[in-house]
C-alpha cells in the first residue's frame, strides 16, 4: 500500500466511525464504544506507518483536480513533510487518549453515542487540515472543526454556562474566520492556485501582490482559531464542556490548527516585515496577560485554558521570529503534557465532589485520594514551567533560543525587534508560568478546602491513560536532536543564555508562589475560615488579614474565606481583581460588539413590527373593508335584489336625462 494511500485513511477512518456511531448509537449501542476507538486506533498507527515512511526526507505530494472553476482550481491534494507526519502522529496520539479516557468518564452519559461520533469528526476534520495541501480543503477541516467545538462545548446543554459558552466559541471565531476567507482567496488570487506548493513558490518568486494584506487577513482567522489576543475570549469559558473535550480542543487540534497554518505558510508572512511585528506583538500580549490571568483563576481548568493561551503565545513567538521548527517542537511537547494536565484534571474533579468544574479553593489534599493523577500531574507542570529535563524546557528553550538569535542579530528570518520583543516577554512569562505550576499543584494537592465525599476509585481506563502521556511529557523533549532532520534541519539545541535565564527564572517563580503560599497557608492558620463568609462585620481581624493578603481592604472577603491560603492575590494584589476577568476584556466587547448589535437588532425589530407588519396590515385592510361592503349587499333576499335594481335603472334613466336636457 502506497503512502499516499495510507495517509487518505488516516482522516478518512474516523470520519467512517463518526458516521456509523451516530447511525448505530441508538439501535446497537453495544457498538458505540469500539467505533469510537477502533477507528482512532488505526488511523493512529496509520499515522505512525506514514511518518515512518516520510522520515523527514522529502514531501509526499499527490493531487487531482476536485471539479473545474474557471479560474483558480480546486484540487483534492495531500502534502506530508516532516511537520504534517508529526503533527499527525501526535493528533491521533490525543484522540486516542481521549476517546479510551471517555469510556469511562462519561460511561453513564445518555449522550455518549453523539459525543464520541463528534469526537471522531473532530479528529478527522484536523487531521485533513494537517494532510492537505489544498488551502480549500484545508478550510472544509477548518470550518468542521468549528461546528464540532460548538457541539462538544454545549454538551451539558441544561445548564446556561455550557449553552453560553458553545455560542460564544462558535461565534468568536466565526468573526476571525470571516478576514480568514478573504485572506484565502485573496491568496490564492495573487498565487493563481489554492495549492500549498505553488502558493511558496509564488512567494519564493517574489509574485504575492499584496502581502502584507493578506498576512493580516490570515492573521485574524488565527487568533481566533488558536485563542489569541484579542480573540482569545472564547478559550476558558469553554471549560464548561466534558473534561476530555478540553483536553483534545487545548492540546493538539483545534488551538493548533491555527499554528500549524502559519507554519506551513511562513514565507507568506515573511514577505511583510509588518505582519512579523504584528504577529510578535501579538505573542507578547498573549503571553503576558493570559500569565497574569491564569495565576488569579480558581477553578483548575480556566488556569490550565488561560495556561494554553500562553503556551500558544511561545509558539506564535516562535513564528514571528521566523523559526516554525522550534514553533512546532512547542506545539508536540505542549500537545502530550497539556493533554494530560487535562485529562488528570478529570480525575481531581471525580475525587473532588464536583461535576464540570473544580474550584482549586475547595480541594483539600487529594493526594493519597488520587495518586496516579498526583504524580502524572507533577510531571506535566514541570514540563509547562520549563524545567528540565522535562520535555517542556527543551521546546520553549528552542522558542527563547530563536528569539535571542534575531534580537542579536545572527539570523535575518525576521525584524530584530520582533527578536526582543519574543524575547524579553517569553523570558518574563516563563517566571509566571512557573508561578500559576506551583500554585495550581499546592491548592489542588496540599489545600485546605472542605474534605469532598469519596466517589471511588476511578476507572483503569482513565489512570492509564495519565500513565501513557506521562511517557512523552517527561522525555520528548530529548528528542531535539533528531527533530532538524524534520524541521527544515535548523538547530533546536538549547542555548547557554536563553537556558540559564529562563530556568532561572521558572525557579525564581516557584520558589516566591512557594513563599507566599507558606505565608498565606501561617496566616491563614490563625483566622476562623469561613467567619467573614457568615459574618463579614464581626471579625475585623480577618477583614484586615484580607487586606494585607491582597492590598484590596475589603475586596472578596468571601472568596478568601473559602481559600486564605492562596498566593495568587498576595502576588498579584490590586492587580488580582482585574486578572481574575481577564483583564475586562469581555466587558470591552460587549460595550463595542454586542451591545450595539442587540440596540441594532431591537431597532430592526421595532421597524419590522410597527413599520412593516403596520403596511401589510394596511394593505391588506383596504380589501378586507370592500370585500365586507360586497358581502353585506348579498343578503339572498329577492325583492332587495329587484328593489335594487329598479333604483339603479331609475337613477341611469335620470342621469341619462340630465345628459340629454343638457346637450
Amino acid at each position: 500500500m502506497t503512502t499516499t494511500t495510507l495517509a487518505v485513511l488516516v482522516p478518512l477512518l474516523p470520519f467512517l466511525g463518526a458516521a456509523a456511531g451516530l447511525l448505530l448509537g441508538r439501535t446497537a449501542p453495544g457498538f458505540v464504544r469500539p467505533l469510537a476507538v477502533l477507528p482512532t486506533l488505526a488511523a493512529f498507527v496509520l499515522a505512525v506507518l506514514v511518518a515512518a515512511r516520510q522520515g523527514g526526507g522529502r514531501a509526499v505530494d499527490s493531487a487531482t483536480e476536485f471539479t473545474p472553476t474557471g479560474s483558480v482550481p480546486i484540487e483534492l491534494a495531500l502534502h506530508i513533510d516532516g511537520f504534517a507526519a508529526l503533527v499527525a502522529v501526535l493528533v491521533g496520539l490525543v484522540a486516542l487518549c481521549v476517546q479510551i479516557y471517555s469510556t469511562g468518564y462519561l460511561r453513564d452519559d445518555p449522550r455518549y453515542p453523539s459525543y464520541a461520533a463528534l469526537v471522531s469528526l473532530f479528529t478527522s476534520a484536523m487531521l485533513l487540515v494537517v494532510y492537505s495541501g489544498d488551502l480549500i480543503v484545508l478550510l472544509v477541516g477548518w470550518e468542521v472543526m468549528g461546528i464540532c467545538s460548538y457541539f462538544l462545548v454545549g454538551h451539558y446543554w441544561e445548564t446556561p454556562e455550557a449553552r453560553a459558552a458553545s455560542i460564544k466559541a462558535f461565534l468568536v471565531t466565526k468573526l476571525g474566520d470571516v478576514p480568514f476567507l478573504i485572506g484565502l482567496f485573496a491568496l490564492g488570487t495573487d498565487a493563481g492556485s489554492f495549492r500549498i506548493t505553488k502558493i511558496l513558490g509564488t512567494v519564493a518568486g517574489g509574485g504575492l501582490h499584496h502581502p502584507t494584506l493578506i498576512a493580516l487577513l490570515l492573521l485574524a482567522g488565527v487568533a481566533g482559531k488558536s485563542a489569541q489576543f484579542p480573540l482569545h475570549t472564547w478559550l476558558p469559558d469553554a471549560m464548561a464542556g466534558p473534561t476530555p473535550v478540553s483536553a483534545l480542543i487545548h492540546a493538539a487540534t483545534m488551538v493548533a490548527a491555527g499554528i500549524y497554518f502559519i507554519a506551513r505558510l511562513l514565507p507568506v508572512f515573511q514577505a511583510s516585515s509588518a505582519a512579523m511585528v504584528v504577529l510578535a506583538v501579538m505573542a507578547a500580549v498573549t503571553m503576558a496577560g493570559s500569565g497574569f490571568a491564569a495565576l488569579a483563576q480558581d477553578d483548575i481548568k480556566r488556569v490550565l485554558a488561560y495556561s494554553t493561551i500562553g503556551q500558544l503565545g511561545y509558539m506564535t513567538g516562535a513564528l514571528a521570529v521566523g523559526e516554525r521548527g522550534a514553533a512546532v517542537f512547542h506545539l508536540l511537547s505542549h500537545g502530550a503534557f497539556k493533554a494530560l494536565l487535562f485529562l488528570a484534571a478529570g480525575v481531581i474533579i471525580h475525587a473532588a465532589g464536583t461535576n464540570s468544574l473544580a474550584a482549586m479553593s475547595r480541594m483539600k489534599d487529594l493526594r493519597a485520594r488520587v495518586p496516579d493523577a498526583y504524580w502524572t500531574v507533577t510531571v506535566a507542570l514541570l514540563a509547562l514551567a520549563a524545567i528540565p529535563p522535562f520535555a517542556g524546557f527543551f521546546s520553549k528553550e528552542s522558542v527563547l533560543g530563536a528569539a535571542e538569535h534575531v534580537a542579536t542579530g545572527h539570523t535575518e528570518h525576521a525584524p530584530g525587534a520582533a527578536g526582543w520583543i519574543v524575547l524579553l516577554v517569553g523570558l518574563f512569562t516563563a517566571l509566571l508560568t512557573a508561578s500559576y505550576a506551583t500554585r495550581l499543584w499546592l491548592l489542588a494537592f496540599r489545600g485546605h478546602g472542605a474534605e469532598a465525599p469519596d466517589h471511588g476509585k476511578q476507572p483503569l481506563a482513565m489512570n492509564a491513560v495519565l500513565w501513557v502521556l506521562a511517557v512523552p511529557s517527561l522525555a520528548f523533549g530529548l528528542a531535539y536532536g533528531v527533530l532538524p532532520d524534520w524541521f527544515d534541519s535548523r538547530d533546536l539545541t538549547p542555548t547557554l543564555i536563553t537556558s540559564v535565564l529562563g530556568t532561572g527564572l521558572a525557579l525564581v517563580g516557584g520558589l516566591v508562589t512557594y513563599g507566599a503560599w507558606r505565608h498565606t497557608t501561617a496566616l491563614a492558620g490563625r483566622i476562623p475560615l469561613g467567619a467573614v463568609a457568615a459574618h463579614p462585620e464581626a471579625d475585623a481581624g480577618l477583614v484586615e488579614a484580607e487586606a494585607i493578603a491582597s492590598h484590596e481592604p475589603a475586596y472578596g472577603e468571601v472568596a478568601y474565606a473559602h481559600d486564605p491560603a492562596d498566593p495568587g492575590r498576595l502576588l498579584l494584589g490590586p492587580l488580582h481583581r482585574h486578572a481574575a476577568v481577564g483583564f475586562h476584556l469581555d466587558a470591552v466587547y460587549d460595550a463595542l460588539f454586542v451591545r450595539p448589535v442587540r440596540a441594532g437588532a431591537s431597532l430592526v425589530r421595532f421597524l419590522d413590527r410597527e413599520v412593516v407588519e403596520t403596511y401589510v396590515r394596511g394593505a391588506g385592510a383596504l380589501p378586507r373593508l370592500l370585500g365586507a361592503a360586497v358581502r353585506r349587499a348579498q343578503t339572498g333576499n329577492v325583492q332587495t335584489y329587484v328593489s335594487a335594481l329598479l333604483a339603479g335603472t331609475v337613477v341611469l334613466a335620470v342621469a341619462a336625462l340630465l345628459v340629454a336636457t343638457g346637450a
